[in-house]
């Protein structure tokens, strides 16, 4: 992975979300006892990552758990994601209209091509009170994204209405898995053994996509996608 004081500044919020769980000072989406029919809804972006990641993360995370603790709810191959920019946090009702929906539309037509592709170094796996995710540090570009993104939906009137560890060095991750109970000291045991394995090439990200979706992304509906420059 590439060591510089962008990335190093990003590994000390993932510090911060860390010792937030310890102290369960975060914000968490609460379980359910069924992920695929979760009535609640969000309006976010995400990239969707390609073929050649999604079968690295089950080949080397998800399926050497599947098998030891199958009770476990895993993303679907089709449902992994990488958020970009949150707009409106999973609700029921949801907390936007069809008018937010075209504007937030009409902000990430404007704001996307204007950015450039970017990397995202993933090295380790971070287990929240009910959720397991692969963590990474990205290229600055992520952060200008963001910050652009913010400003925009703040001037239609629609911002973003996520509480977040840092206003700054945002960061990448990947949601795994979700459960309703503490996973035991043996699944804590492997998540750790496989995030100190965890091996994987920079993934570059060139394309957004916004959408309304449920936390597991089983009922998603995708309302534009856009390349970032190359």
């Amino acid at each position: 992975m590439l060591k510089n004081s962008h990335q190093e500044k990003q590994k000390k919020v993932i510090e911060k979300i860390e010792r937030s769980i310890k102290s369960k000072k975060i914000s968490i989406v609460s379980p359910t006892e069924n992920f695929d029919n979760d009535s609640r809804i969000c309006l976010t972006s995400v990239h969707f990552p390609k073929t050649e990641l999604v079968n690295k993360i089950y080949g080397k995370i998800i399926d050497p758990l599947k098998d030891i603790f199958p009770e476990v709810y895993y993303y679907k191959p089709s449902s992994l994601h990488m958020t970009i920019k949150n707009v409106r946090v999973i609700s029921d009702p949801p907390t936007f209209s069809e008018e937010d929906v075209q504007k937030v539309k009409k902000v990430f037509s404007d704001i996307i091509p204007l950015h450039n592709m970017f990397n995202v170094y993933f090295f380790r796996l971070i287990l929240f009170p009910n959720s397991l995710s692969l963590f990474g540090t990205t290229d600055p570009e992520l952060d200008n994204i963001f910050s652009d993104l913010d400003k925009a939906l703040t001037v239609v009137n629609v911002p973003d209405d996520k509480i977040y560890a840092n206003d700054k060095y945002f960061i990448s991750n990947v949601t795994l898995a979700r459960f309703n109970t503490p996973l035991s000291n043996k699944a804590r045991d492997l998540v750790e053994a496989l995030s100190k394995s965890i091996s994987f090439e920079p993934y570059k990200v060139d394309s957004v996509s916004l959408i309304i979706a449920n936390a597991s992304l089983t009922n998603c509906t995708k309302i534009g996608t856009w390349n970032l420059r190359n």
